[in-house]
């Protein structure tokens, strides 16, 4: 850094200091006077906005073209929230009041383009992480744009809001090769409307693949859907309020086995024995499978009917695919015309941040367990980590902003 020349830049409506190398086109190192965040989805956002009103600049850094990526790019067009909107509200700005309890992908999205514009965030766009570590007291940052361009942002917080959903899961399954129909995970499903009159494998059962498998019943299409593992299928609502946020009540005045005593007794009477239909629940209840391994119950929107009805078919684990369909671990063979993979996504963290005491280097999300999750030493943070969605990157923000705040006040 002694033979670079500094300069003035200005990115993402915040002041920062470039300094010259030797060949400016192809890399140059930035100075950025707060925090780098890592993502621009929801998490990334809700960061940028707590450091802001605190007088805390941020420089926020996007792999893709746009705000919440996987909203807008890789997402099915029927969804919607699954909590009622209270929960899901990022800090500092609740969703309008026209919007409805569970408001739509492109009402999300709207709110989502409505909070950057009220805080005036500016992602930096099209730049891919490539690396950073900590070195000398500072975070460097090292990304390439679509271009090539190489650029090192240097800074003394970073704040990772990649998110656990960053990488599509794509199960290695025997006999894949051989299939001759298309194969597809969900990031690239968008509407059933393709699959009309088609026999259709969905691998996954959690909430996403349940979603699926109604929205190709809805488009006259025949799926089946693999249910590998025991799971828990609960009711949207009980009792005229959402399942999540009654249940958020009841733990405030009772242990997690007692609620879950009372979920399981309400989705008894509401949706009756889903082992009857090949959906068999796991030993511990919801809540506490939840705490335990991270494992969310579907929310049911209309799946299980369909189920109950025939129309949506329910298969075990899958043994091998064959070149026109699968066959099971209970010898059943089928024929399918599609594969659809509901078989979620990852942390990508352990491929770019060189650091292995805060996240783990097996599944990229942080070693503490909520809510002790978001610190790191030497400036680290995570945001969007909690497997407790957007309440808990909501939380998360604001325990940064103000932990960074601190930092910031005492090196002023």
């Amino acid at each position: 850094m002694h033979d670079c020349l500094p300069i003035l830049l200005n990115r993402g409506g915040e002041e920062g200091i470039a300094l010259k190398t030797k060949d400016m086109m192809k890399s140059r190192q930035v100075w950025v006077p707060g925090p780098v965040i890592v993502g621009a989805g929801p998490s990334g956002m809700a960061a940028a906005a707590c450091l802001k009103v605190k007088g805390v600049p941020s420089m926020v850094i996007e792999r893709s073209s746009c705000i919440a990526s996987l909203w807008q790019l890789r997402t099915y067009d029927r969804l919607r929230l699954h909590l009622p909107k209270k929960f899901c509200e990022l800090p500092l700005m609740p969703f309008p009041d026209s919007f409805p309890t569970y408001p739509t992908k492109q009402q999300f999205i709207t709110y989502l383009e409505a909070y950057a514009k009220r805080f005036d965030l500016n992602p930096v766009f099209n730049e891919m992480v490539e690396k950073a570590s900590y070195a000398l007291g500072f975070w460097r940052v090292h990304t390439r744009s679509a271009e090539g361009a190489m650029t090192e942002y240097v800074c003394r917080w970073l704040v990772v809001a990649t998110g656990e959903n960053s990488e599509a899961v794509v199960p290695e399954i025997e006999g894949m090769g051989e299939f001759k129909g298309p194969v597809e995970h969900t990031s690239w499903y968008r509407s059933g409307d393709a699959f009309r009159e088609k026999k259709v494998l969905v691998v996954g059962c959690g909430n996403s693949g349940m979603e699926v498998a109604l929205d190709l019943c809805n488009h006259h299409a025949h799926p089946t859907l693999v249910v590998r593992d025991a799971l828990h299928v609960l009711p949207r609502e009980i009792l005229g309020r959402s399942t999540f946020g009654l249940s958020m009540c009841l733990l405030k005045w009772f242990p997690v086995r007692v609620v879950d005593t009372f979920l399981l007794f309400m989705s008894w009477l509401m949706l009756g024995d889903t082992s009857f239909v090949g959906l068999n629940r796991p030993s511990i209840g919801p809540l506490e499978l939840k705490a335990v391994s991270g494992k969310t119950p579907v929310l049911d929107i209309g799946t299980l009917s369909k189920i109950k009805s025939g129309h949506i078919k329910v298969r075990p684990a899958i043994k091998k695919m064959t070149m026109n369909g699968a066959e099971f671990i209970d010898g059943r063979v089928d024929d399918f015309d599609a594969v659809i993979l509901a078989t979620g996504y990852r942390s990508n963290v352990p491929s770019w941040l060189k650091e292995s005491d805060f996240f783990s280097d097996v599944d990229g999300l942080p070693r503490k367990p909520f809510p002790n999750g978001w610190k790191g030493e030497k400036g680290l943070y995570a945001v969007g980590f909690t497997k407790r969605g957007l309440m808990g990157s909501s939380m998360d923000a604001l325990r940064i902003a103000q932990d960074i705040e601190h930092c910031w006040k005492a090196h002023a």
